[in-house]
């Protein structure tokens, strides 16, 4: 692989910056525009990041749960809904980063198996191409649209650009592997198939490991998001709080994906750490 040189890096990043600027001044971005409205009501909901509601801010039915588990609660199920994603995610990834990576070419070189092979490998390559160029909210919308809320749905609307990502972001870490110890053996008889399982993906697993959690606090995230379509993660009742000016309950069930999202990063920090000592 060509390693990028201090000035083409430099050019990048200045064209990204002058794209950017221009980008504004299409859109005509006002940063005045930001405290036109209702200027009481966006201090309310600043001045209670510092006092988040450990209570609710209205009268609730006797034997309520108390807010602070009811965002533990709602945390669980944010979880659920990103951890089954993930689960299909990631086989899915695994599989079709086979299919999409050069790994599925080795021991053919002419005729019809290569022909077949570089078909699988374009088609392989469109399909996740096509799966993660629709967010999981859009998907989330028409599969809301198609089937109504069932949490089969909002699972199956999160693993899709999942499993379109982790299968590039595979593919490409296999075809970065050193071929050395794959194609002893390959030429000792063993099939593609089985040098990507035992030789390029357990020496690329640092990576896919920590890629891997990478995309579950992004599944994380968007699983509460889904809360505002009427799935029940944290993302339900901060749109529901916010809708009635609760900004105090809002801020606890904010501070509580902080949370999460926290300690995921320091879970796979130490997953990472361990496997590479």
């Amino acid at each position: 692989m060509v390693e990028a040189s201090s000035g083409q890096r430099r050019w990048v990043l200045l064209t990204l910056l002058v794209a950017g600027i221009w980008a504004g001044f299409t859109l005509n971005l006002n940063p005045a525009e930001l405290v036109q409205g209702n200027p009481s009501i966006a201090k309310e909901f600043l001045v209670h990041a510092i006092s988040p509601a450990l209570d609710y801010e209205s009268e609730v039915p006797t034997g309520t749960s108390p807010l602070v588990l009811k965002a533990v609660h709602a945390a669980w199920q944010t979880v659920m809904f990103a951890a089954a994603a993930m689960g299909i995610s990631i086989i899915g990834g695994v599989l079709l980063g086979f299919l999409a990576s050069s790994s599925l070419m080795i021991g053919t070189h002419r005729g019809l198996a290569r022909s077949v092979r570089i078909a699988i490998y374009g088609a392989t390559r469109l399909l996740i191409t096509f799966m993660r160029s629709i967010h999981e909210l859009l998907w989330a919308v028409l599969f809301l649209a198609a089937f109504g809320i069932s949490q089969l749905s909002a699972v199956v609307a999160l693993a899709i650009p999942c499993t379109g990502i982790l299968a590039k972001i595979f593919s490409e870490l296999i075809d970065e592997t050193p071929r050395t110890a794959s194609e002893a053996v390959h030429a000792a008889g063993g099939s593609p198939l089985q040098v990507y399982f035992f030789v390029l993906a357990p020496q690329t697993m640092p990576d896919i490991l920590a890629y891997s959690f990478y995309r579950f606090e992004c599944a994380l995230r968007s699983s509460a998001v889904l809360g505002f379509f009427g799935y029940p993660t944290l993302g339900f009742y901060i749109a529901a709080s916010f809708e009635n000016l609760y900004f105090g309950e809002v801020w606890t069930y904010l501070y509580t994906l902080f949370l999460l999202v926290a300690l995921v990063d320091v879970w796979s920090g130490r997953i990472r750490m361990g496997l590479q000592q």
